[in-house]
Formats: C-alpha cells, structure tokens, sequence
C-alpha cells in the first residue's frame, strides 16, 4: 500500500497536500481499495466555507457510497474537471491525478492534529 511521506492523513482516509495556504485533497490508496471501483465522485460545496470534519462530498463505488471529510477548515475553491468524466482515476492515481479539490485553508495550525504518513500507516495496518 502506498503512503507518501509528504502528505498527511486523517482517521477517515482522506489525505491532504499544503502548499502555502492553497490545499489539495483525495482519498487514500487504502480508502481506494476498500472501496472498490470509483464510478462517481461529487462535490457540491465549490465556493463554501467549510470546517474541518465536515462532508464535502462523496464518492460512489460499484456497491457503495461514502462521504468525503474535509481535513482542514477553508473554503473550495475546484473540484477535480477530470473526474466527471473519469473517475477511475482515484483508483488508478489516487495521490495524483485522482485528487477531489482544491481549498484556501482557513485555519493552518489544524494540520498539526493530522497524522503523519508512518501515524497513518499504523492505523491501517
């Protein structure tokens, strides 16, 4: 399973990648797995101030639907174009090319309370 050290996690396997005040966010390779093959992902929330551990969207596999938590506090500002038309690109990239959005963090002294990638590794092994 793959865990990039430059991101960190939270406990509902979503990741998140800082870069100044502008933030990426997607689902885990583990979240990925257990999900099984991603046919939809939405995000209606573009635009919105949300807080940490608040739904930002979901995403819906062959048998399931799950919510999508936000990390960090920030308001949306993009959701991914390419998965409206490709959403096995979570599966197949989920730290790259499968990413969900883009967001203005609100808050940065929330990353602290994230894990690490060894932190998460822990927890899903």
């Amino acid at each position: 399973m793959n865990i990039p050290d430059k991101l960190h996690y939270t406990k509902d396997h979503e990741w998140i990648l800082v870069e100044g005040e502008i933030a990426t966010v997607g689902i885990t390779d583990f979240a990925q797995g257990e999900l099984g093959d991603i046919v939809y992902v939405e995000v209606e929330t573009v635009g919105k101030q949300l807080d940490a551990g608040v739904v930002f969207g979901t995403v819906e596999a062959v048998k399931t639907v799950s919510d999508l938590y936000l990390p960090v506090s920030g308001t949306i500002t993009e959701l991914n174009p390419a998965l409206g038309n490709s959403p096995e690109l979570v599966n197949n990239d989920p730290y790259g090319e499968g990413w969900m959005i883009k967001m203005k963090i609100s808050n940065p002294e929330e990353i602290k309370s994230l894990m690490d990638a060894k932190a998460y590794g822990q927890v899903v092994s």
